[in-house]
């Protein structure tokens, strides 16, 4: 299948906490070095736009404003398209990105990895909306994220509690929903079985990837355990890191 365009997501696949992952750098710019056009796609919800891309300068990857595609950002079109007032769950990084949402009268809820603000009351308030009709919007339902001391719970598990207590379905609005690589996929101007997606996620990345008509590759880095590529049914590649993935494609491209 020819290959067009390939999105990468962040944590997981080039850093990790704070640190990059090995080869990572080397591995993005040959990946450059094949003229495919590169998007950035990822989930996090506790760093905000203007914080990730100050990461990724001060870990020395060239990444342009214009690449990156956020899981927030998403959130945050979907409500303004339906003049939704949010209630925030989510971490205080995210407040400033949300402020012009800002409202007296929630009449929705947005969920994110709010980390230490799952507390009961935040999460009993968060129901009272849903069940008196409010939607729920999640900007991921990623069930954990790997940092330097291990995994850690994420939004995932918290949104499937609301959605328990409350009798509703959330709108997901980051991976692995099909209408967030929709997004991408506009941006790129491909077809989605010519865009590989890369991520150590094999539900939110591979999996959503999948679902979507695209390519998908498994690295196993991050968040990846022995045997999560057999979780999925599915073609799809499974590499070593991002150093195997800039390799793969160089030799596919010839």
């Amino acid at each position: 299948m020819p290959l067009h365009a390939i999105c990468l997501d962040l944590a997981g696949v080039l850093y990790q906490g704070p640190r990059l992952l090995p080869g990572a750098q080397d591995a993005l710019q040959r990946l450059r070095a094949t003229g495919l056009p590169l998007r950035f796609v990822t989930n996090t919800s506790q760093r905000n736009r203007s914080q990730i891309l100050n990461d990724l300068a001060s870990l020395n990857l060239a990444v342009d404003e214009t690449e990156l595609f956020t899981a927030p950002q998403a959130a945050h079109d979907y409500l303004t398209c339906r003049g939704l007032t949010p209630y925030c769950l989510f971490h205080p990084n995210l407040k400033e990105e949300f402020a012009d949402l800002e409202g007296k009268q929630a009449d929705a809820v947005l969920i994110g990895d709010a980390g230490r603000k799952f507390t009961y009351e935040h999460l009993d308030q968060a129901f009272r909306l849903l069940h008196d009709g409010a939607p729920l919007i999640a900007i991921g339902e990623n069930r954990y994220y790997q940092l330097d001391d291990g995994l850690h719970l994420d939004a995932g598990p918290f949104v499937r509690a609301l959605e328990y207590a409350a009798n509703c379905r959330a709108i997901i609005t980051g991976k692995p929903s099909s209408a967030f690589f929709e997004q991408v996929l506009a941006d790129l101007g491909t077809r989605p079985e010519h865009t590989l997606m890369v991520g150590d996620d094999v539900h939110g990345d591979v999996e959503g990837a999948l679902n979507s008509g695209m390519q998908a590759c498994l690295v196993q880095t991050g968040k990846y355990r022995e045997g999560n590529e057999q979780a999925i049914i599915g073609d799809f590649h499974l590499e070593a890191d991002i150093t195997a993935v800039a390799r793969t494609v160089t030799h596919l491209l010839g």
